[in-house]
């Protein structure tokens, strides 16, 4: 092979494949749309500990996808090759939010369309995406729920507290009972009537409560 055929190879041709001005366009509008998409995630998380290095993730995804579909769709071949070296990649973090995955989803679909020039589907279906997220996540329940921990010394500690419960809250559930001697151990689920949890302190008082604990949560218990 001569130094002239190597400037004639098939690889050097590929440079021009996908232009200058379609790649900056493709990667601002990626940029711009992985911000909302952040900017999102951040409005609606609800999680106990916020990661931002997650809402970096979607920028850099929605970036990386656009980078790689550009490839794929300027070359059959590559394209090819390339589902050949995505499947032997394994992904090992473990998703612990359920609605992590729609951002996910959402930042790798916003890529792929950028990629394919249907900026209109990209930016508009985001904007739909995005405003529906706001307003069904952010949406606050009128009652929300708690789940009460009551260690009790016998059945008639028990009796009186469900008795009291009944009179402060709207509704009180028992989600599981654990029955020792000398004490009694209830899960109940219970929906108060205003933000006023003054009962909790008057129930921890009454004879034979050893403790009372108010916990909320978002109504996914499993009992």
């Amino acid at each position: 092979m001569t130094f002239q055929d190597i400037f004639k190879s098939s690889f050097l041709e590929n440079i021009t494949s996908v232009s200058i001005l379609d790649m900056a366009i493709a990667l601002i509008l990626s940029f711009g749309i992985g911000m909302f998409i952040f900017l999102v995630y951040k409005k609606t998380y609800q999680g106990v500990m916020y990661s931002s290095s997650f809402g970096t993730t979607l920028i850099a995804l929605t970036m990386i996808t656009t980078v790689v579909i550009l490839a794929v769709i300027s070359n059959v071949v590559l394209s090819l090759g390339m589902v050949g070296a995505l499947s032997i990649v394994r992904f090992r973090t473990a998703i612990k939010e359920p609605l992590d995955i729609a951002f996910l989803f959402w930042a790798i679909a916003v890529g792929i369309v950028l990629a394919a020039g249907m900026i209109p589907l990209a930016v508009i279906g985001s904007v739909i995406i995005g405003t529906m997220l706001l307003i069904f996540v952010n949406k606050k329940s009128h009652c929300n729920p708690y789940i009460l921990v009551l260690s009790c010394q016998d059945s008639e500690a028990e009796k009186r507290a469900e008795d009291y419960l009944l009179q402060e809250v709207r509704k009180c559930m028992v989600k599981s009972k654990t029955a020792q001697k000398g004490m009694i151990e209830l899960n109940m689920e219970i929906r108060m009537k205003n933000d006023n949890t003054d009962f909790i302190n008057i129930l921890s008082d009454m004879q034979g409560i050893h403790s009372a604990v108010l916990v909320s949560y978002n109504g996914e218990y499993m009992g």
